[in-house]
């Protein structure tokens, strides 16, 4: 396996964006809408402005792996004091390159790029199958989070 790490620019952001359906709709997604203009506009946007970051794994060229880490900012809280807070998604991995330390090596620069942003702290909802790598790196469970659909 010849694996590396880049971060992603304009010129891989189609292939991103058909790997962040595939994973929605992996994790259970069944809504019969075309997100690829809301993502595309969303990235472009985020990416310019600096509060979108990812990294890639690619083997020979071609992406295997995908992250990606938004900056938000809250009002301070007791847990985040200043207010400055990183929202992990696009985490997914090819099946077949699954298990074999990407996701985490992954997760380890968006972190880091979190880290660098000034964040506080970080948030993601886990599908089932990656609570497992996100508890591994030290992600706490919170019973609280609740959403209203508008």
């Amino acid at each position: 396996m010849n694996i590396h790490y880049k971060k992603l620019t304009e010129n891989e952001l189609d292939i991103f964006i058909e790997m962040r359906v595939l994973q929605l709709r992996e994790e259970g997604a069944k809504e019969d809408i075309d997100l690829v203009p809301a993502l595309k506009d969303y990235y472009n946007r985020h990416m310019a402005n600096g509060t979108f970051v990812s990294w890639l794994a690619l083997e020979n060229d071609k992406i295997i792996g995908t992250s990606g880490m938004s900056f938000v900012e809250k009002p301070p809280y007791f847990g985040c004091p200043n207010g400055r807070v990183g929202l992990l998604s696009s985490m997914y991995t090819e099946p077949s390159y699954r298990r074999k330390g990407i996701a985490k090596e992954l997760l380890t620069r968006v972190i880091n790029e979190a880290r660098l942003y000034g964040c506080g702290t970080v948030q993601i909802t886990a599908s089932d199958k990656g609570r497992l790598l996100y508890t591994d790196f030290g992600f706490v469970k919170h019973e609280n989070f609740m959403h209203y659909k508008l």
